[in-house]
């Protein structure tokens, strides 16, 4: 398998997501500006969604796909396919009792995460809402991971384009038909993120039909006492604990800015969305899309014990990573202007929502290659079923974050929320890289200083033809010739582009040199 093209799939795929997802961002935007209604549903929204991150995606994806691949490479399909019987039936239990406790547990749960919101009841009903969500979701996390071990990555990167499409969809035919209900226009969003969510499920059943993988789900008292007692269910506890702890560290950083956000006015945790979902770009293309890839080869390396090769393969993907993530950092650093009112300064979003929505990007810019290595570099622990190394460099960052925004808020409100979460990042991501080192699980390859300076040179002449476009074009001015302002915004960004990847072919590095078989 050609590690460049499968990486480059999984991209092209979360690419489609990421500009779906902007979609959903702009439909919302100009319907609904930044607004106490909008940080209503940004907050109800994000609890799932934290939950998501934390129980699915999070530690049990951490948990569980090292060992399906130890247990594919060792034992062979048949037990593979009781691995997997067996979790999807103790993760649907946990799912289903977490969700009555959530729909019952509501208001407690938006108190702790913001509770200086204005429309605080609406935030406890859309939570109602939605909280089911974190189900389907779970079983999407299951059946991505068993999917990414036998190298179907198409499906699982394709999947959140459904949700995307499922909430423009309400947007654009439930608004009108949520007053004559009693409730605000924004509740149509809610009807589309359910939808979503059955939908994403419903796309990866096939697939895991045509690996002979579809999970056995029984809830019968004697099935779900063997799937207890299966020794794979045991192990993935045993990992998911520490994993849970590692990513609740991040979880709750979010958790305090959502709270912190909450106090800085209506529209701040909107502010806050609308730079995530733009920084979200490179850190799903690139970190995401790697870190995909990289996990089971390097778990499948690990369990045969071929070190090298693990650490082929991670200095590999620290080197995609630099190549990428230093000119988008780049350019949220020196053309936010542009990138946000380019794609959300309409309809009810305002000039000074374009203003506070890129003080936060910015912050996001600094961090960036920090937050994008720590997908790459954390996969190189739990392959090894490491978990706990990046849960102690977490807990120390999550307080170190916490210092950064008592350093920064006061000083730039929302946008100090991001900056912290950004230089943060850094620290965590350095750490991460000396610790794999030190192990001697990452050898950097010979090369690595000349590579740098070409990626660095060719970093800053972008910088430079960006942050000239920024200045000299009034981007809030063009509001009315909106189709002017995209094809500028668009012209600079493929210029832009481009030139950084001549530039880097002129002084001999060529990106033949990152294909590589896994």
């Amino acid at each position: 398998m050609n590690l460049l093209r499968a990486a480059s799939t999984v991209s092209l795929l979360t690419l489609a997501s990421r500009i779906t997802g902007l979609a959903r961002e702009w439909i919302v935007a100009t319907q609904f500006g930044a607004s106490a209604w909008t940080d209503a549903f940004n907050v109800a929204f994000r609890i799932p969604n934290l939950l998501r991150r934390l129980f699915a995606e999070g530690a049990f994806s951490q948990a569980f796909v090292p060992l399906i691949g130890e247990v594919r490479a060792r034992q062979g399909d048949a037990a593979t396919r009781d691995f997997v019987d067996a979790v999807a039936t103790v993760l649907s239990a946990a799912v289903l009792l977490t969700c009555v406790v959530g729909v019952a547990g509501a208001p407690v749960i938006v108190w702790m995460m913001a509770s200086g919101l204005e429309r605080f009841d609406d935030g406890v009903l859309m939570t109602r809402l939605m909280f089911p969500y974190i189900g389907f979701m779970a079983l999407v996390a299951l059946s991505a991971g068993v999917l990414n071990t036998y190298r179907r990555f198409a499906v699982p990167a394709a999947t959140p384009v459904l949700l995307n499409l499922c909430v423009i969809g309400a947007a654009l035919t439930l608004t009108g038909a949520m007053p004559s209900l009693g409730l605000h226009p924004v509740y149509a969003l809610c009807a589309g993120v359910m939808v979503g969510g059955v939908a994403q499920l419903a796309l990866q059943w096939p697939a895991l039909r045509a690996v002979g993988m579809t999970p056995r789900v029984r809830f019968a008292p004697e099935g779900l006492r063997q799937a207890w007692h299966h020794p794979g269910v045991r192990r993935v506890l045993a990992q998911m604990a520490p994993a849970v702890l590692g990513v609740s560290v991040a979880q709750v950083s979010l958790l305090i800015n959502t709270l912190i956000a909450s106090y800085q006015g209506p529209g701040a945790i909107s502010w806050l969305t609308y730079a995530d979902r733009l920084m979200e770009f490179p850190t799903a293309l690139l970190g995401v899309a790697l870190g995909v890839v990289l996990l089971p080869q390097l778990s499948a390396a690990q369990a045969q014990g071929e070190t090298e090769k693990a650490s082929g393969l991670l200095d590999w993907g620290l080197r995609l990573v630099v190549l990428l993530a230093v000119p988008s950092a780049v350019a949220l650093l020196t053309f936010p202007l542009p990138l946000v009112a380019g794609l959300f300064h309409y309809g009810a979003f305002t000039a000074e929502d374009v203003g506070q929505t890129r003080l936060a990007l910015m912050g996001y810019g600094v961090g960036l290659l920090g937050l994008i290595a720590v997908k790459v570099l954390a996969p190189g622990y739990y392959a090894r079923q490491d978990i706990r190394t990046p849960v102690r460099i977490a807990v120390v960052v999550l307080v170190l974050t916490q210092v950064f925004n008592a350093l920064t808020v006061p000083w730039l409100g929302v946008a100090g929320l991001s900056l912290s979460i950004g230089m943060a990042a850094c620290v965590n991501a350095l750490w991460l890289l000396v610790g794999l080192k030190r192990l001697g699980a990452w050898q950097p390859l010979p090369g690595w200083g000349r590579f740098l300076l070409q990626v660095g040179s060719g970093s800053v002449l972008l910088g430079l033809g960006l942050g000239w476009g920024a200045n000299t074009i009034d981007w809030i001015g063009l509001q009315p010739q909106w189709a002017l302002r995209l094809s500028l915004l668009m012209g600079f960004l493929v210029v832009g582009g481009l030139g950084y990847l001549a530039f880097l072919h002129l002084v001999g590095l060529r990106l033949s040199q990152f294909r590589r078989r896994g």
